[in-house]
C-alpha cells in the first residue's frame, strides 16, 4: 500500500507542478500581449507626431508663398509661424491644439488675400497640407482604436489580473478640445 501512496502522490505533485507551469506560462503570455498593445499605441503616437512634424516642416513653405502676396499683413504671417513653432512643443495632445490654431490662420490668409489661391505653388502647398491633414485624421483614429483595443485587454478578466499583478495602467485616448472642435470657415 504504501508503493501505491507514494505513486499517486508523485502523480499528484506533478500534476500540481504541471498547472503552476502552464499557468506562470498563461500569465507570461498575457503580460507579452499587453506589452506588444502598448508599444503598437506608442507607435501610433509616433506617427501622428511623424505628420504632425511633416505639417510642420510644409508650413515656412507655405510662409513663403503667402509673403509676397501679404507682406503688409506681418501680424498673420507671424501668427502661422508661432502656431508652427508650438507644433513641435509639448505632447501630441499640445502639438494637436497648435495644429488647429494653425489651420485657422491659413484659413485667415486665404480669406483676406484670395488672389493667393491662384498660384502655383500655394496651391500645391494646401493640396500636401490638406493630404497631411487627413493622415493626421486617420493616425489619430487609429492611434484611438488601438487605445481601445488595449484597455478592453487590460480591463477584462482574466486579463485584468494579470495586469494588475505587472502594473499595467489605462491608456488615455486623444481627445479634441473644443477649439478643434469648431469649423474653420473658408471662404472662396
Amino acid at each position: 500500500m504504501n508503493n501505491k501512496n507514494g505513486k499517486v502522490g508523485m502523480i499528484i505533485l506533478i500534476c500540481v507542478i504541471a498547472v503552476i507551469v502552464i499557468v506562470f506560462i498563461w500569465g507570461l503570455s498575457i503580460n507579452n500581449s499587453l506589452i506588444g498593445a502598448k508599444e503598437t499605441i506608442r507607435q501610433n503616437q509616433a506617427e501622428i507626431d511623424n505628420q504632425l512634424k511633416r505639417r510642420a516642416d510644409l508650413i515656412p513653405n507655405l510662409v513663403n508663398s503667402v509673403k509676397g502676396v501679404a507682406s503688409q499683413e506681418q501680424k498673420i504671417v507671424d501668427s502661422v509661424t508661432s502656431a508652427r513653432a508650438n507644433m513641435v512643443k509639448g505632447d501630441t495632445q499640445d502639438r494637436l491644439n497648435a495644429n488647429a490654431d494653425l489651420t485657422k490662420n491659413v484659413n485667415l490668409i486665404v480669406e483676406n488675400y484670395p488672389e493667393i489661391k491662384s498660384d502655383k505653388a500655394f496651391v500645391s502647398l494646401m493640396d500636401e497640407l490638406s493630404e497631411t491633414e487627413n493622415k493626421i485624421a486617420y493616425a489619430n483614429k487609429k492611434y484611438n482604436d488601438e487605445v481601445a483595443s488595449y484597455n478592453k485587454k487590460n480591463k477584462t478578466f482574466p486579463n485584468s489580473m494579470i495586469a494588475g499583478m505587472f502594473n499595467h495602467e489605462e491608456s488615455k485616448y486623444l481627445e479634441v478640445t473644443e477649439t478643434q472642435k469648431e469649423l474653420p470657415e473658408v471662404k472662396f
